[in-house]
């Protein structure tokens, strides 16, 4: 009897999963042909409409895969795109019947570089005459710095307000290695590579502290500029304000005049309702970025010429790559096949990466130049591209970077972890046969012999003169000059600038105009790339059906689109040669 119940259960479960399987696919599928089937592809904005832009959200550098089947199968997607809220906000500017923005950016998680691109498009959105108003339960001074281009700041008087200035905080290991008995090998290259400097001693170098200081400084030099410009206050005025501890309250930041009022969200409502001469509440519509997106299509298909975006984010390993992390697998191949697209007129970069692998920066780096032969290659940096993050981008036709990316950090080390002193502690001990010398090399049970540690040596100042060689050629700079700019040392968007490393100062939208106009192109779709596998399974994931589907996408889908349930990705050891930013910047 157990029998005939467990084998019912077992063909019910298996008809359910398959017909929710099938309930999927013409879900998909409608929303796909709503999608193509749309003229415009648009969507109506009312009248009287107020962009809500709440950035109190997750900010990706890329768009999230699958906007408009999201949409559509009403989908909650807690992840804005850059280029959509950048999109978002220019089309707002342009479109009559969007009157204002309500902002929120309480917490806003983007980077500063990506911060800064939608200051500048916020501001570019006041130019039109149109108004912003801003309203925080509490205000960061990232959110803060963001909201201070409103025309009024509404903080609730329970809140919190933060502008302190910036601040950089790195730990140091050298005695909890001594303590334990496990620690790091380090061979480095570059005075200001500090990325391992923790390990090596108890307290920041002079030069560490040096280059920290200066891209604080320089940082805090833009922040504080547009701050001021934003509230009308002099750069002085509020350096003084910090240095004599003058805001802790809300009620400080009121009467000193870095906010407008202290309120909630209802009264700036009513400051909208008063703004636009409304009568009836119910006459004002508040908007959303993908509504506002879907008034005006962006795509247009009689258009043939492309410039392509090749996005480029997180660390850099030896391997495929995913959509967070630059590896040669995906990434040579989405080039190349770029490279021979005719519809591509050229191609940019969107660098946001630490570093990592230097051979594998070296095979995206010829990569790049083999199509710079066919087509135009910028790259655009965003938040961080620095050692081999800025590797990558030496080569490029033109390097874009905001005033406040981190870039430069060009020098080279290697780190090997060393658990001799554990396994002595703990009574192990390994012994070696070799059948010749250093045939044993590195063993993380031993110490760091002087034969291979010279070899190690060696194998790190050919690549560090390959890095150096690699930034003069693409930058037409001396040698002795590379050098001057190289030693691991870390650069601002405008220090580098002004010290050649980059050709202008611009986000993705300038670095994608400057494509088009090397590639002598007016008219052009801009298309993302690389294209990931994974996309639909994101989704699919996001509606949590745990019924078997796993197995099922085998069976009925094409091998191009199945899902990577078990492992996405295997990424092979990193090479040992590191080029990574000399230290993890948290700035405060």
């Amino acid at each position: 009897m157990n029998f005939f119940k467990n084998f019912l259960a077992s063909v019910l479960g298996t008809l359910t999963a398959i017909g929710l399987f099938f309930a999927l696919i013409l879900m998909l599928v409608s929303a796909a042909a709503s999608i193509i089937a749309s003229p415009s592809g648009t969507k109506a904005v009312q009248a009287n409409s107020i962009l809500d832009l709440n950035l109190n959200v997750p900010i990706s550098d890329r768009n999230p895969s699958f906007d408009e089947l999201e949409i559509i199968l009403d989908l909650n997607n807690e992840v804005l795109g850059l280029p959509e809220i950048l999109s978002a906000i220019d089309k707002a500017a342009q479109n009559p019947k969007i009157q204002g923005i309500r902002l929120r950016s309480d917490f806003i998680t983007a980077g500063w570089s990506q911060t800064r691109s939608i200051r500048n498009a916020l501001e570019n959105f006041k130019a039109e005459g149109k108004f912003i108003y801003s309203y925080a339960d509490i205000l960061t001074q990232k959110g803060y710095y963001l909201s201070s281009v409103a025309d009024t700041i509404v903080l609730n008087p329970m809140g919190a307000f933060e502008f302190k200035g910036l601040a950089s905080e790195v730990l140091y290991y050298k005695d909890f290695q001594d303590e334990y008995g496990v620690k790091m090998e380090v061979v480095r290259l570059g005075k200001y590579k500090s990325a391992v400097e923790p390990f090596l001693d108890n307290k920041m170098s002079n030069a560490n502290r040096l280059q920290i200081k200066s891209l604080l400084m320089d940082l805090w030099s833009t922040l504080n500029e547009e701050v001021g410009s934003g509230r009308n206050l002099s750069v002085k005025t509020l350096d003084d304000l910090i240095n004599k501890q003058k805001i802790a309250t809300p009620e400080d930041a009121v009467n000193h005049g870095l906010i407008d009022l202290l309120g909630y969200e209802s009264d700036l409502e009513e400051m909208v309702n008063t703004r636009l001469q409304l009568e009836d509440k119910d006459e004002l519509n508040f908007t959303s970025v993908s509504a506002v997106n879907q008034s005006k299509s962006d795509y247009n298909k009689e258009i043939k010429d492309r410039i392509a975006v090749v996005f480029a984010k997180g660390p850099i390993l030896y391997g495929e790559g995913t959509k967070n992390i630059i590896a040669q697998g995906v990434f040579i191949e989405t080039l190349k096949e770029l490279a021979e697209d005719d519809w591509i007129k050229a191609v940019v970069i969107r660098v946001d990466s630490p570093g990592g692998s230097a051979l594998t920066s070296e095979l995206l780096w010829q990569t790049i130049n083999e199509v710079k032969e066919q087509k135009p290659v910028l790259v655009s940096m965003g938040n961080v591209a620095a050692s081999g993050g800025y590797y990558i981008a030496a080569g490029a036709d033109q390097i874009f970077a905001d005033p406040m990316s981190i870039t430069g950090s060009i020098g080279v080390f290697a780190s090997l972890p060393n658990a001799s002193g554990l396994m002595q502690n703990m009574g192990i001990n390994a012994e070696t046969v070799e059948t010749h010398p250093n045939a044993m090399g590195y063993s993380i049970f031993q110490p760091l012999s002087p034969a291979f540690e010279a070899q190690t040596k060696k194998s790190i100042e050919q690549t560090y003169s390959t890095f150096k060689q690699r930034v003069a050629d693409g930058r037409n700079l001396t040698k002795a000059r590379a050098e001057e700019l190289a030693q691991g040392r870390v650069w601002t968007g405008k220090q580098a600038l002004e010290n050649g490393l980059i050709d202008s100062l611009g986000g993705l939208q300038a670095t994608i105009q400057a494509a088009a106009k090397l590639a002598n192109i007016e008219n052009y779709n801009v298309m993302d790339y690389p294209k990931f596998e994974d996309d639909l399974t994101a989704i699919l994931s996001d509606m949590n059906i745990s019924l078997g589907l796993d197995r099922l996408w085998n069976l009925f889908l094409p091998y191009t689109i199945q899902p990577k349930f078990d492992q996405l990705i295997e990424i092979k050891p990193a090479a040992r040669m590191q080029l990574l930013l000399p230290f993890e910047l948290k700035i405060h």
